[in-house]
């Protein structure tokens, strides 16, 4: 039986997927990655390599309150991007429960949020 590898674009985790896997997925479905909890919708799974995902949102915990939240497309897109000390750049989200401000840090040449928190 063959298996699809498929890189998590946030951990960049593989997530292994078999031939009955993907025969029970359909376009618009949601797998969640088991490293980093980040969400991904199925936008094609035709024969073979033929799989595409589009990430949707990234479950992250608060380090302030200890509650897990989304940061979404949405969320980032709101947030202002700040140079931290350590000369990065980051995007400030806020703790939808405690209202804490949280860094993300985004990787260069994916501009992808990392999920390391400050």
């Amino acid at each position: 039986m063959a298996t699809l590898e498929i890189e998590c674009p946030v951990c960049a985790e593989v997530l292994e997927l078999s031939d009955a896997d993907r025969a029970e997925l359909k376009v618009g479905d949601v797998i969640v990655c088991d490293s980093c909890n980040a969400e991904m919708e199925i936008t094609r799974n035709g024969g073979g390599e033929d799989f595409e995902l589009e990430l949707l949102g990234i479950l992250t915990l608060c380090p302030n309150c200890n509650e897990e939240f989304e940061v979404t497309e949405d969320v980032l897109a709101a947030a202002p991007t700040v140079q931290a000390t350590d000369g990065s750049e980051v995007s400030l989200v806020s703790c939808p429960h405690c209202q804490a401000s949280i860094e993300l840090e985004f990787e260069d040449e994916e501009d992808r949020p990392a999920l390391s928190s400050q």
